[in-house]
């Protein structure tokens, strides 16, 4: 006799916690006329101002990964050309300001300000 065993494969989503100093800053943008507005967006029938969780989620990890790879760079500029950390850290600090003043990168001030904290945390 043959049996058959069915194996239920399980797929587990690793839910982030996203840190409560980072930012969460409000959607910006203007909109003309002279009446009072604010800005929303409709998904799935409801209304959002700002992030989902979902997006904010993505946004931390997007900024963390960008933390660890500046962390990297800084310590290795710091060995390979004798810099000190300040020093390091403040070059890193004008590449990551120049590809955001480039349009390249896509971060709030809130997050570059976050990024370069964290980066300093793990150099």
């Amino acid at each position: 006799m043959l049996t058959i065993f069915a194996v239920r494969e399980r797929v587990v989503t690793r839910q982030r916690v996203v840190p409560d100093e980072f930012p969460r800053e409000p959607m910006l943008g203007v909109v003309p006329g002279a009446q009072p507005k604010f800005l929303v967006r409709e998904m799935a029938g409801r209304y959002y101002s700002g992030l989902t969780d979902e997006e904010l989620s993505t946004r931390y990890d997007a900024c963390e990964n960008l933390a660890g790879q500046l962390a990297e760079y800084a310590s290795r500029k710091m060995s390979a050309s004798g810099l000190s950390l300040d020093d390091a850290l403040e070059r890193v600090e004008k590449g990551l300001k120049a590809k955001v003043g480039a349009g390249q990168w896509d971060f709030s001030r809130g997050e570059m300000a976050w990024l370069m904290k964290r980066t300093r945390e793990l150099t």
